[in-house]
């Protein structure tokens, strides 16, 4: 039951971050882009231009919106990581990625309490803990136990590590491919979220126990059924919900 808790929060963690930037950016007067601006200036307090290597101009009506976001979204990251002990096996890779993952998560907290246009130095070391440390987390989670669940999905695990550690050193050292840096910060910044969000749902296909005490998995039928296998058997290693 913890793990299934431990993955409702994620989702909530990464959707309410997701809806609230949008909701943010909307409430701009002037033009707001992914891949122009920084996530940062949806929570910059002041209205002014920002940012000497590359100067916009920011004014952010909502900021106290965003800033609060960042923190509950830091909140929640750290407490669906404690929770979800149960998808990540065991072995030191395990445990490093999940206390990196924590770390991450109290960055996110830093970032909300310090805007960037307030206390600059704080909020950039937050920013490299979560686009450095956060994303070498990602890395040894995908080297969890294969026996374990997010062992299972090692692939895409790994897929994901490897384009947010490009786009976070792409970022940090400004070379821009074309698709705008604030891409790339999303990039680097997103993939934590968006790999919680798959292991959330997987963690919902995990067996549960029968009035016996015993495992008992769900048992879908049609196209599920061979999906669902592959999860049963990567997720035997460990108890049941």
């Amino acid at each position: 039951m913890a793990a299934k808790i431990g993955a409702a929060v994620w989702i909530v963690a990464a959707v309410q971050f997701f809806v609230v930037q949008l909701v943010v950016q909307s409430a701009w007067h002037t033009p707001y882009s992914w891949a122009d601006y920084n996530i940062s200036d949806l929570g910059n307090v002041q209205c002014r231009t920002w940012d000497v290597s590359r100067p916009r101009y920011v004014c952010s009506p909502l900021h106290a919106a965003m800033n609060t976001s960042f923190v509950v979204h830091g909140v929640l990251l750290l407490v669906g990581t404690l929770l979800t002990g149960a998808g990540w096996g065991r072995g030191r890779l395990s445990a490093t990625a999940r206390t990196l993952f924590a770390v991450n998560a109290g960055a996110w907290v830093v970032v909300g309490l310090a805007p960037a246009d307030v206390n600059e130095d704080l909020h950039v070391l937050g920013a490299f803990i979560i686009m450095g440390l956060g994303n070498i987390g990602l890395v040894c989670a995908g080297f969890a136990p294969r026996s374990s669940l997010f062992g299972g999905l090692r692939a895409m695990t790994l897929s994901v590590a490897a384009a947010a550690v490009a786009a976070a050193w792409m970022f940090f050292g400004q070379y821009d491919p074309g698709t705008g840096l604030g891409s790339l910060e999303r990039i680097a910044a997103f993939a934590l979220d968006a790999w919680v969000l798959v292991m959330a749902l997987a963690l919902f296909g995990l067996p549960r126990k029968d009035d016996s005490g015993r495992c008992r998995p769900e048992s879908p039928t049609g196209a599920g059924a061979e999906r669902h296998g592959h999860q049963t058997r990567a997720s035997e290693a460990f108890d049941c919900q």
